[in-house]
């Protein structure tokens, strides 16, 4: 990414009218925003972090050693439990609290409140109030994973050090009552660590262990370890690899890009183009349920009649935005 590509916060940056009307009031872009003048403030290592990071990362290579020596069952567990911490994620945290682009019934949010529990990327309050920062002040320095300060900040440094004073002060303003009216979402908070000893490492480890005989090690480091590292760098290169690689048929003004590889790996999430000019499609994508296993879920359970009302951009809406202000990448299929 060179500087000439990177974002101006005083570009245009106007969202069409039914996305602000559609949206959350907090998701949509907002380019008011004036970095502080002065020297920035000096970076601080969290080092609890650092050290964590190191050894988990440490782990899962460990766990991708020991794959060739798992059995077929305890590697079909492992991407079991991979599918639910996304989902986790992308239905849940994402486009469910984040952007409240469709609605789920209460055994549904129960579920993927658990399926959060499982993917440990911080309770679905936190993770949906960061969120919020993240789109309100995209590649600024109160977005938490800024990516204009590099690929390696973007995909994990920003939770080695501390936060930049200006993404808590922002975090602070944004209105977040319907988090704090959703009963599912402040029981998950309150019990969020014995929800994630539970969820993320004891019964990912324990499932293979009693039902089919495979070792506690094994369990610990395969279905464990290394399923939660995949699920973490998964979502992180939505964080860095989609805001640098890729095209911007939708708007060429922003650098959240369609990234085909981070939208395979994050099942469905690599649409980044779009989904920054159109926040509150429940699909995060033009396409639908292609490369998008997402989206095919969502679809799925408003079959079920578990979900209902997803919110969608009209074909027309989308072809004149991307003539408006893409790149001239567009495509219809």
């Amino acid at each position: 990414m060179t500087a000439t590509e990177t974002r101006n916060p005083n570009k245009q940056q106007n969202r069409d009218a039914v996305v602000a009307e559609t949206s959350t009031r907090d998701d949509v872009f907002d380019d008011s925003y004036k970095a502080k003048e002065g020297p920035k403030p000096r970076m601080r290592l969290v080092w609890r972090n650092v050290i964590l990071m190191v050894l988990l990362h440490a782990g899962a290579l460990y766990g991708l050693m020991l794959v060739p020596s798992t059995s077929a069952l305890t590697l079909a567990w492992t991407v079991v439990c991979f599918l639910l911490s996304a989902l986790g994620i992308t239905a849940g945290a994402h486009r469910l609290w984040s952007h409240k682009s469709y609605k789920a019934s209460t055994p549904l949010r129960v579920f993927l409140a658990l399926a959060n529990s499982m993917a440990f990327q911080n309770d679905i309050y936190e993770w949906a109030r960061d969120h919020r920062v993240h789109h309100k002040y995209s590649e600024t320095d109160a977005d938490p994973h800024n990516a204009l300060r590099g690929f390696f900040f973007a995909h994990i440094g920003w939770l080695l050090v501390r936060k930049h004073p200006d993404v808590i002060e922002k975090g602070k303003k944004l209105e977040l009552t319907d988090l704090k009216a959703d009963k599912v979402v402040m029981f998950q908070r309150k019990y969020y660590k014995l929800s994630v000893v539970l969820l993320c490492f004891l019964v990912p480890m324990w499932v293979p262990w009693y039902l089919w005989g495979e070792s506690l090690w094994v369990g610990y480091f395969v279905p464990v370890l290394m399923r939660y590292t995949l699920v973490l760098n998964s979502t992180w290169l939505v964080n860095s690899a989609a805001h640098m690689w890729g095209n911007r048929p939708y708007d060429h003004n922003i650098n959240p890009s369609e990234n085909r590889f981070v939208a395979f790996s994050a099942i469905g999430e690599g649409f980044h183009n779009y989904h920054h000019t159109f926040p509150f499609d429940y699909a995060t994508s033009e396409f639908g349920i292609k490369m998008n296993i997402t989206t095919a879920f969502i679809d799925l359970m408003c079959f079920l009649g578990l979900a209902k009302d997803c919110k969608r951009v009209s074909h027309d809406l989308v072809s004149a935005r991307a003539q408006r202000t893409g790149d001239g990448s567009h495509k219809t299929g």
